[in-house]
């Protein structure tokens, strides 16, 4: 039987748990909204930025002289992953999903003969990862987005990119992170970020819904303006990843600790019935003993 003290403790100690996943919970229920709001009003601007990227890119992609980030090394040989992850824990399956899907493609890309460098945003997936691809970690960058993401925090992590490319150091660059889609829900995305890819449509060129295609006169001229589109939309781009990733963190913050606090309360309830019937057992063993004892003089 257990014993009545030992069941005291554990159901207080239960109880205080209890208490701070439901602190928890709602921190990152104040949280998710604000990340939400920022991550849903950036999807227009990256999504325009890229568009417009396609638009002026596609001209100027086959020509000679097309800037590296767009035409790339003219090679595949080395892969750069950007893994963003969280710095801290207790989100449920949020770090775990990002870092299967990064270890999924590195060892496809090992299996290619393909050699794999990591950069990781995040301190959770340099823990787990360290060990495994000690050769082809570069640089864990951590303590970003403590007052949420800020658009120079991306910069600062594109330009790191941007860096390690005209150093020779990769060919091709893939960002991985989770796509925020509701609080139960987070899409593990991977985009590619350099070369930049132009999509991919049946007549090379996109049509207007009258067949007619568009044309544009730029100022200054194509080259230029991809020039300094393609630096600007790789920041955009990060930025836009790291709010997704932000908010996809707090919603499955507030997931876990919801579950963690009703699971706490089921096994309140079990203790508590456990500890009353252990209770009742010990009264009336004393009953019984005292009766015993009565009918014995």
């Amino acid at each position: 039987m257990p014993n009545l003290k030992d069941l005291k403790v554990r159901i207080g100690s239960v109880k205080s748990t209890q208490k701070i996943t439901s602190a928890m919970k709602m921190v990152a229920a104040a949280k998710l909204r604000r990340a939400q709001e920022a991550a849903e009003s950036a999807r227009p601007y990256a999504e325009r930025m890229e568009r417009m990227l396609n638009s002026v890119a596609s001209s100027v992609a086959g020509a000679d002289g097309a800037p590296p980030m767009l035409a790339g090394t003219g090679k595949q040989d080395t892969h750069l992953l950007l893994v963003c992850t969280a710095d801290r824990g207790l989100c449920g399956g949020f770090n775990g999903s990002i870092v299967r899907q990064a270890r999924k493609t590195a060892n496809a890309l090992k299996a290619d003969g393909k050699t794999v460098k990591m950069l990781f945003v995040g301190r959770k997936a340099h823990d787990v990862m360290k060990r495994e691809y000690a050769d082809s970690v570069v640089d864990a960058i951590t303590g970003l987005g403590k007052r949420g993401i800020q658009y120079d925090e991306a910069k600062g992590v594109a330009e790191r990119v941007i860096g390690m490319f005209e150093a020779g150091e990769f060919d091709v660059c893939t960002i991985i992170f989770n796509r925020f889609q509701s609080a139960m829900t987070q899409i593990v995305t991977e985009q590619q970020l350099i070369p930049f890819s132009l999509p991919e449509t049946d007549g090379g060129e996109t049509e207007t819904a009258s067949g007619a295609q568009p044309v544009y006169e730029y100022e200054p001229d194509e080259d230029e303006i991809v020039e300094e589109l393609l630096p600007r939309n790789l920041g955009v781009q990060v930025f836009q990843a790291l709010l997704e990733n932000s908010a996809s963190e707090h919603g499955a913050r507030m997931t876990a600790m919801d579950n963690a606090t009703r699971n706490a309360g089921e096994m309140i309830d079990n203790l508590t019935l456990i500890y009353n019937r252990s209770r009742q057992a010990v009264i009336t063993k004393e009953l019984i003993e005292i009766i015993s004892g009565a009918e014995a003089l």
